[in-house]
């Protein structure tokens, strides 16, 4: 086999059944990784099934920061013979396989016998661990870093088992120090090692905590359990509640019950349980009440694709709830913009009183990447309760459509809600005057949020011709799809706050000759919302909705298709 030669940034991907520890591998590796000074980014992609099945981890090591899934594939280790026939559309004849013969077959697989090795330490258990160091010293990772790491890692295991990891570590980082068929040379960045590492489910759940959060319910439905779970490590050092509910008809409903007691809730979801919380949406924007809803999108309609990425469900989350009524929709696209949308998220429903929904996706979620410590000067816990006193009106009529929001038992005023229509004082009305009046005071909060609206993003020079448009979880393989183009002419518009729709979004459409919309869904929804909030088609699409996340090889070839 020829010797190949990677620089500056390469694609592992780790590949085998469910059970077999590749996200164990990639855990370890990625901390490693980011203690020794290499930039790094790791998505996976897995079948429903606790064991078994074929499923996929790709790492990414770079000089520079990266967060953007890649087709390419320069180092493969298969832990299963079915991994080869999984991933062969990925593999070309520059992919570099690493396994073990007596289990996998590719042609030109290079033998490490992971098994054998862990079992001559004791337990094959270990092989997770050997195939760690054998990456580790196909990247010269100084061993004793990966000892360190080791203790650290297995500190509150017993000295045998510590041990025994030691020894793998060793032996698998020998084996990929001296395999002369690989050659990779990646500068170190010490500025790696500052940054925080963190996957999309981290940052949703810190922003929750900046925003004041002291709520949490859900029911638990892949891929938002992650957040769900995230938020229950939290629960004693920050004192929240978090309450796994029997059902999602329960959850929205004990999410608006604490809002109305006057905790601060988020609801964490996916598509599945969001169909079934429509009524409690509804009765969210009747009753005024805040609620921030997180739902992770993944392939449907029912049951679908439950452990695979889309982004399906905006179509339903604009329209969800019977009856006119506005709502905030946000879809961070970065770990930053999960974190401080999230937070804004918190005092977006507290000060309008009314349903922010956050959209992510399943690779957003499960993706984990390097991205400085975020800057919170300006996240500060906006809480817009008023004390309320005798002959206190709940829906009082105002010119900006917000009334001022109390909550039982905070001074002498009654807080009284009804899903009925209501009058000021939130009693029974069927005056039909008032009625027109109760919902035009609803909808015109809708003019009222415009100030604090997050305009879209533009990545590149204003002299763009061409315009890729994208929002959420998109934005970052976007983007470098664009810049592997080498073309100043074309510009990124990345949108993470969605609805009510920026009102500049016309003025930088307008200005390209060519617009081009990525979405991974099969309609373009968002472009739809765009045609019907400004009138403009935006008729040039890539879309994909197979269940898998866009890669930049493909988003780069379908742009220059259009151009």
């Amino acid at each position: 086999m020829t010797a190949r030669n990677i620089t500056g940034d390469l694609s592992i991907v780790l590949a085998g059944e469910a059970g077999q520890g590749i996200q164990a591998i990639e855990s370890i590796l990625s901390s490693l990784l980011k203690r020794s000074g290499y930039h790094s980014f790791s998505t996976s992609e897995f079948m429903s099934r606790v064991r078994g099945g074929a499923n996929s981890t790709e790492i990414r090591v770079s000089s520079k920061r990266v967060a953007g899934f890649v087709d390419r594939i320069d180092i493969l280790i298969p832990l299963h013979p079915e991994a080869i026939e999984h991933l062969k559309k990925r593999i070309t004849p520059d992919t570099v396989v690493i396994g073990e013969k007596e289990k996998v077959y590719h042609k030109n697989m290079i033998d490490v016998p992971f098994t054998k090795m862990a079992t001559d330490i004791g337990n094959a258990l270990f092989s997770n661990t050997v195939a760690t160091g054998c990456i580790c010293g196909l990247l010269k990772i100084d061993v004793s870093e990966c000892e360190d790491f080791i203790r650290e890692y297995f500190s509150k295991r017993d000295e045998e088992i510590i041990r025994k990891n030691l020894e793998a570590i060793r032996k698998g980082h020998a084996a990929g120090k001296g395999l002369a068929e690989i050659n990779i040379t990646i500068q170190r960045d010490l500025a790696a090692k500052e940054h925080l590492l963190l996957s999309g489910a981290d940052a949703i759940a810190l922003g929750a905590l900046a925003g004041g959060c002291d709520f949490v319910c859900g029911y638990p439905m892949s891929p938002s359990t992650s957040v769900l779970e995230k938020m229950a490590s939290y629960a004693k050092k920050f004192d929240i509640i978090v309450e796994q509910v029997e059902d999602e008809v329960g959850v929205v409903n004990m999410a608006l019950g604490a809002w109305y007691a006057g905790a601060r809730a988020l609801v964490t979801t996916s598509g599945g349980g969001f169909a079934l919380m429509c009524e409690g949406i509804s009765l969210c924007g009747m009753i005024e009440s805040p609620l921030v809803l997180h739902l992770a999108q993944r392939p449907g309609p029912a049951t679908g694709l439950p452990t695979r990425t889309e982004q399906g469900d905006l179509n339903m989350v604009l329209y969800a709830g019977h009856g006119d009524f506005p709502r905030i929709i946000l879809a961070p696209g970065t770990l930053e913009e999960g974190f401080t949308l999230t937070q804004k998220a918190f005092n977006l429903s507290d000060k309008y009183q009314v349903p922010v929904f956050i959209l992510t996706d399943q690779f957003f979620v499960d993706s984990s990447y390097h991205t400085p410590i975020f800057d919170i000067t300006n996240s500060k816990v906006e809480k817009c309760i008023v004390k309320t006193e005798k002959g206190y009106k709940r829906f009082s009529l105002t010119e900006n459509g917000i009334s001022p929001r109390g909550i039982p038992g905070y001074v002498s005023g009654t807080v009284c809600v009804d899903s009925d229509e209501h009058d000021e004082d939130g009693h029974i009305t069927e005056d039909l005057d008032l009625r027109i009046k109760m919902v035009d005071k609803r909808r015109g909060k809708l003019g009222t949020i415009k100030p604090d609206i997050v305009p879209p993003r533009l990545l590149g020079g204003n002299d763009y011709r061409t315009l890729v448009v994208c929002w959420g979880s998109t934005v970052n393989t976007v983007a470098e799809a664009v810049a592997a183009l080498g073309r100043n002419d074309i510009a990124v518009l990345h949108f993470s706050w969605i609805f009510p729709l920026p009102e500049n979004t016309h003025e930088f459409l307008k200005k390209a000759s060519t617009v081009i919309v990525v979405e991974n869904n099969a309609s373009a929804q968002f472009a739809q919302l765009i045609k019907l909030s400004t009138g403009y088609s935006i008729d040039n699409r890539i879309l994909k909705y197979n269940g898998l996340p866009f890669s930049v090889e493909e988003v780069a070839g379908e742009i220059q298709r259009y151009i």
